[in-house]
């Protein structure tokens, strides 16, 4: 085994390792040469004359193999669920001004903002299955929520880094279905978890705690770096929150942000699809028709189905319940003395609904404030790589839609932001083609560990340097199986090339072709406009070449017909109002 490779391995030393491995050859201690070379010599056991010379020079070694290993990065991963890019101040647009993320900010000031880093597959566990493995969903195995269960015997870039000398951790949401693997500390919300009293699974079983879900992962995350790692070795710690997921329940601090003001409103709110296909016109992810009144948003009065009573309310302690009504109750008798209905009922909701996952992003924000000033107070901050992302983006009303799915921009693109001091300039904005696909690769890269050859993405350090490879992708592919499922998203693929997207819904027999510099909403296929004619025919090309490069197996369409609709939310409300279930 090279020296490096033993050395970096087996980190933190003691003497008996020096003995294990006698011959140590001439070798640049690190791959930078900046601490100088070590001259070959040979550990002579039994040898009084030299006795004293060689244990002053394994005490030296001793130290400079220590100082190599605990210089190599530490890495704080933040992950959210369902954060778009649009609720990111940092990344502008029309709740920049209005909604802040300060904590968020600042770290793209001292770091890299990422404005196109795109998901494989715009759901909850298979991006996480593809941040796990470097690999699309078709091959590590976990390809939809539903029907899917993390194969964890498979190779993970946790595993590697494990097998290298690092720490593993990861706090919060797993949502694999099996238990995690490749972890030294693993403590994760069981299923989607919940917003208020938690319950939280570890080797040990499964516990509840008191509070509020992102405060209580926030102070874990603390807790592990402060007095549960080992702190001779670096380590990767993964805070996966729930925040912002459905059904967006924001801590008790933060139930009057932004009462008594108007948020902005996406130009699509009142899509009519016109100009789309078939996809985009029956979905089942509009705020207008799909939002619950009662676990969605908040009324308990209309709670028909008592999913919000039974799921949000009842897991609170008395005191968390008098404080929620306290903030509710009077905003929901003013909604229903009101009596809204067309545009100013889609209007209220739309209110609502953001108000509150934007409450829920403030708990996140106040996160990623917290682990930084710890990882300071802790001197840890100088030597770790700082990194924030979410499992895809959301519509915030854009299209009148919430949820993900689609290839459409606002949820095939999720925020991805990077601070590595010494390493990335502060400041940095980076347009290329980045994804989900490349963070394993990116993490073991960090660590200085070889990437596997069966990983399918490429490591961001040369572009977090500022010195892009000549051989970054130009166009990226993306495929969603799901269907019928939550929310009714037909299966589709696509290639997207910086400009023009391709979408192939092929148990529909429709594609789809959008102009984002002409038509950055989205709004208008071309795909049978002859003007795009040789677009179209480079696309179709790239999208054979994409399948071929992931391997990507030939697709079977499904039948149309005689589908089970038991996701819709026309069919769930009846199955909950009857005292079915889920």
């Amino acid at each position: 085994m090279p020296f490096q490779e033993w050395a970096l391995k087996r980190a933190p030393f003691s003497i008996s390792d020096l003995f294990a491995q006698p011959q140590i050859v001439p070798y640049w201690i690190d791959r930078s040469g900046s601490l100088g070379q070590l001259f070959g010599f040979q550990i002579m056991r039994n040898t009084s004359r030299t006795a004293p010379f060689l244990f002053g020079l394994i005490f030296s070694v001793l130290a400079i193999l220590n100082i190599v290993a605990s210089g190599r990065p530490n890495v704080v991963f933040v992950f959210s669920d369902d954060h778009a890019t649009q609720a990111i101040s940092a990344y502008g647009g029309m709740l920049a001004e209005v909604a802040p993320t300060p904590h968020l900010d600042k770290l793209a000031a001292q770091g890299m903002r990422f404005d196109r880093c795109l998901v494989t597959n715009s759901i909850c566990g298979p991006s996480r299955a593809t941040i796990l493995t470097g690999k699309y969903s078709h091959l590590n195995g976990f390809m939809t929520n539903e029907t899917s269960e993390f194969d964890g015997s498979q190779q993970t870039f946790p595993k590697i880094l494990r097998g290298n000398g690092y720490q593993t951790a990861i706090i919060g949401k797993w949502h694999l279905g099996s238990e995690p693997t490749g972890f030294d500390h693993w403590e994760v919300l069981p299923s989607q978890g919940s917003y208020y009293n938690p319950d939280f699974k570890t080797e040990s079983g499964t516990h509840r705690e008191i509070g509020y879900v992102t405060d209580i992962i926030t102070q874990k995350a603390k807790v592990w770096l402060r007095e549960q790692r080992d702190e001779r070795k670096p380590f990767i710690l993964m805070v996966q929150h729930k925040s912002p997921h459905r059904n967006w329940a924001p801590d008790l601090k933060y139930l009057d942000a932004f009462d008594g003001i108007d948020l902005p409103e996406p130009v699509t709110l009142f899509d009519d699809y016109e100009g789309r296909g078939t996809a985009a016109r029956e979905q089942d992810m509009t705020i207008d028709k799909t939002m619950d009144m009662g676990n969605d948003l908040k009324v308990d009065a209309m709670d028909r189905t008592q999913r919000f009573t039974k799921g949000t309310l009842n897991r609170m302690t008395p005191e968390q319940r008098t404080a929620w009504l306290a903030a509710y109750d009077g905003k929901n008798q003013a909604f229903i003395e009101a009596n809204l209905s067309g545009k100013e009922l889609l209007r209220w909701k739309y209110q609502r609904y953001l108000k509150d996952y934007l409450r829920c992003i403030k708990s996140v924000d106040d996160s990623v404030g917290e682990l930084q000033a710890q990882l300071k107070q802790l001197g840890l901050d100088e030597n770790t790589v700082f990194i924030y992302s979410s499992d895809q983006g959301f519509y915030l009303g854009e299209h009148g839609w919430f949820d993900k799915r689609f290839m459409y921009d606002e949820s095939y693109r999720t925020p991805l932001i990077a601070k590595w001091p010494g390493v990335i300039k502060p400041g940095g904005v980076n347009t290329d083609l980045v994804s989900n696909l490349d963070f394993a690769e990116t993490f073991l890269d960090i660590a200085g560990v070889k990437i596997p050859s069966d990983m399918q993405g490429a490591s961001l350090v040369n572009i977090m340097k500022g010195k892009r490879p000549r051989n970054w992708r130009k166009t990226h592919y993306y495929h969603y199986y799901e269907y019928p499922g939550w929310h009714m998203v037909q299966r589709h693929e696509g290639v997207y090339d910086g400009r023009y997207k391709l979408m192939n819904f092929y148990d529909l027999e429709e594609w789809e072709l959008y102009d984002l510099t002409t038509d950055p909403n989205e709004m208008k296929n071309q795909y049978q406009n002859p003007e795009y004619a040789k677009i179209v025919a480079r696309l179709h090309k790239e999208l054979d070449r994409s399948r071929n490069r992931y391997d990507v197996p030939a697709i079977e369409r499904q039948s149309l017909e005689n589908l089970d609709m038991r996701y819709h939310s026309s069919e769930i409300l009846k199955r909950l109002t009857e005292g079915g279930s889920l």
